[in-house]
């Protein structure tokens, strides 16, 4: 009896198999994070009966499965903010208005802030934001279930699971702020407070609602070396005429109030052209 001659397409097809098993275990970023499913649940719960219950009843299972189903045995860069649809419907929920505070690159600072929403309410401070804050999450197109492994960076592809949840929830809390926005900018940040691209420049600004919005408020923050900064900024947040709030270069202590125009001219230009 002759051996069976392996044909081309056959050893192609074993081939490509083979390279698609090993890049899952090869992606440069953390894999899902364990207990995600209680993880996500719980937080769902914790929201609606303690933190925020003014967002009424939500169905947190379904809100899970919707999570889950946008990523979950998927080619983890073959995800796409269209992919949550579902999920942001079932966890929408007013945003006050007034209360919208959108930043980059100061995410400690901007919670502390917020404080749970209680000043105001940035995206990680609403229901869909809070479930997947400092979460790592991505499917496999190898197995059933999730790639606790590693998880492909943005820089590694752009349509993975974190990166597409992400942008689809900016669009959705920029299209639904109201009054007066917040923005908040790190101006110690290497290049520039204001980076292009970002969540800022690309999905959030682009997608405010020009007959929802009355007013753009910059605030550009500097790192302060010394006791307490965080709590002294926080009280001049809220009593910004307080005279130890003021630039005083005898006390060590900068203003965390600037002018920015170059920020200011390119945010309002881009405001210019948002869709109506």
């Amino acid at each position: 009896m002759r051996p069976s001659r392996v044909t081309l397409d056959g050893l192609l097809f074993a081939m490509i198999t083979i390279i698609n098993l090993q890049r899952a275990d090869q992606w440069r970023g953390p894999g899902t994070t364990p207990n995600l499913e209680d993880i996500v649940i719980g937080r769902c719960y914790d929201y609606i009966e303690t933190v925020n219950p003014s967002v009424g009843k939500k169905n947190c299972t379904a809100i899970w499965e919707a999570f889950q189903g946008a990523f979950i045995s998927k080619d983890p860069c073959s995800v796409f903010p269209s992919d949550y649809e579902r999920y942001i419907n079932l966890t929408l929920h007013d945003i006050p208005m007034n209360k919208s505070l959108f930043w980059e690159n100061n995410k400690q600072l901007v919670h502390r802030l917020s404080d749970r929403g209680k000043r105001y309410m940035a995206l990680g401070d609403t229901l869909m934001g809070w479930l997947a804050d400092n979460l790592h999450f991505c499917g496999s197109s190898s197995n059933s279930g999730f790639d606790y492994n590693s998880c492909p960076t943005s820089s590694e592809c752009e349509s993975n699971a974190q990166e597409s949840f992400w942008r689809s929830a900016s669009v959705t809390y920029a299209k639904h702020s109201s009054g007066e926005i917040q923005i908040m900018l790190n101006g110690s940040t290497p290049g520039g407070g204001f980076p292009m691209p970002s969540f800022l420049s690309d999905f959030e600004i682009p997608n405010f609602q020009r007959d929802k919005v009355s007013k753009i408020n910059i605030w550009v923050m500097d790192e302060i070396n010394g006791v307490n900064v965080a709590v002294r900024i926080l009280q001049c947040v809220d009593f910004p005429g307080n005279p130890e709030c003021t630039t005083n270069s005898g006390s060590g202590f900068t203003s965390v109030w600037m002018t920015m125009i170059p920020v200011w001219i390119t945010i309002m230009n881009n405001y210019g052209n948002m869709n109506d």
